[in-house]
């Protein structure tokens, strides 16, 4: 029994210090992501990059947003956008602005590009110049 008790507490330890690796970890590409879009859009006065806590409609509120803009790839995005366009349009009145992705970008995906670059790939093609600079 005391060999079990040690080798769970091992397990637990090491299960402990991978979830607090992947929240460094994630926290990290947050920040680099938040970044990213911030150069991209640094000569648009009118576009707000902002991190948040909360719901999206009460953030707005507090900036007097009353659109929102989200980029669409498929009719599964459209599906899942479109609940939360009603609930922030209930909340707060907040109207969402849908724009499709070209044909060319729809397969593209944020979880595919850090795979590409996890795996030493070649992603540059695949992310605004602000990302591959």
């Amino acid at each position: 029994k005391a060999e079990e008790k040690v080798r769970l507490e091992a397990e637990e330890k090491a299960t402990l210090k991978t979830k607090a690796e992947a929240k460094a970890k994630a926290e990290e590409e947050e920040r680099q992501r938040l970044n990213f879009i911030t150069l991209e859009f640094k000569k648009n006065p009118q576009v707000l990059v902002e991190k948040y806590d909360g719901l999206t409609a009460e953030f707005c509120k507090t900036k007097n947003i009353k659109h929102i803009v989200r980029g669409l790839r498929n009719p599964a995005d459209f599906e899942f956008e479109k609940k939360i366009a009603l609930f922030n349009n209930s909340l707060e009145e907040i109207e969402t602005i849908f724009f499709l992705t070209s044909p060319n970008n729809a397969f593209i995906s944020s979880s595919m590009v850090r795979e590409i670059i996890e795996n030493g790939g070649n992603y540059k093609k695949f992310v605004p110049d602000s990302v591959s600079a």
